[in-house]
């Protein structure tokens, strides 16, 4: 899967799957476009990218991170939105907040980069846009309240877009990974990772390069007629 001659932008990537799959475009010969939060975690990841300071919740911020990208390179081809955040807590203690910053990033953080990168696209007539779900999306998941609505409002967004653009040549997916080895999982017990991977068929917990080369699959010219799906990329979890 060759992307020489593509440029594309994927949110959340100073880490984790963000970055695994910013890495698999660049391999694969794209340039690269990365935001995150914080400009520190930018400068210290491991990849040659236009790297760029942004959340992804302010409308400004998601028009200047796709309009920088434009400045460099003149076109958009590929938008990887993978920027989200947990704010975990059972339902009875979910405070406002957790419930408003967990849709802020994950849900309208989507919308807002989508919109600013479909403008160009819509002129290229061509583009693919995809965009990190969740199978607690699909499956819910206890004390996860507030992410599997983002989540899965992330899928409902991915439809309708997807039906929207897609007589001007753009596709839209969802990948929605189960459990994968990130900073979040490290830091759980054996025993909690125990029954993390009991939960799933194949018996063990997903790399980010899972995500990111099922990403690569649907950037690429192999998924010329892929559009509107939801990818679940989780050993099983969610058949």
């Amino acid at each position: 899967m060759k992307l020489e001659g593509k440029v594309a932008v994927v949110t959340g990537a100073a880490r984790g799957i963000g970055l695994a799959t910013a890495q698999a475009l660049a391999l694969a010969g794209a340039q690269v476009a990365i935001c995150d939060l914080g400009a520190d975690a930018l400068e210290a990841a491991q990849i040659d990218a236009l790297k760029i300071a942004a959340d992804v919740t302010q409308t400004q911020a998601a028009d200047q991170l796709i309009a920088a990208t434009l400045e460099k390179w003149g076109r958009i081809d590929i938008v990887v939105n993978n920027a989200g955040i947990t704010r975990d807590n059972l339902l009875l203690r979910m405070k406002d907040e957790e419930w408003e910053q967990v849709l802020a990033v994950n849900l309208t953080g989507v919308f807002k980069v989508t919109r600013a990168a479909i403008r160009p696209m819509l002129k290229q007539r061509a583009g693919s846009i995809i965009n990190i779900a969740s199978v607690v999306g699909i499956m819910g998941n206890p004390g996860q309240a507030n992410y599997a609505a983002s989540k899965a409002g992330v899928i409902g967004f991915t439809k309708a877009v997807a039906r929207e653009v897609a007589p001007r040549g753009i596709r839209v997916n969802a990948l929605a990974p189960g459990f994968i080895q990130t900073q979040m999982t490290a830091a759980l017990s054996e025993e909690a990772k125990t029954k993390l991977e009991g939960q799933i068929p194949m018996g063990v917990l997903g790399y980010p390069q899972d995500i990111a080369q099922a990403a690569l699959f649907l950037a690429s010219d192999g998924a010329r007629y892929i559009t509107g799906q939801v990818l679940a990329v989780d050993g099983g979890m969610a058949m």
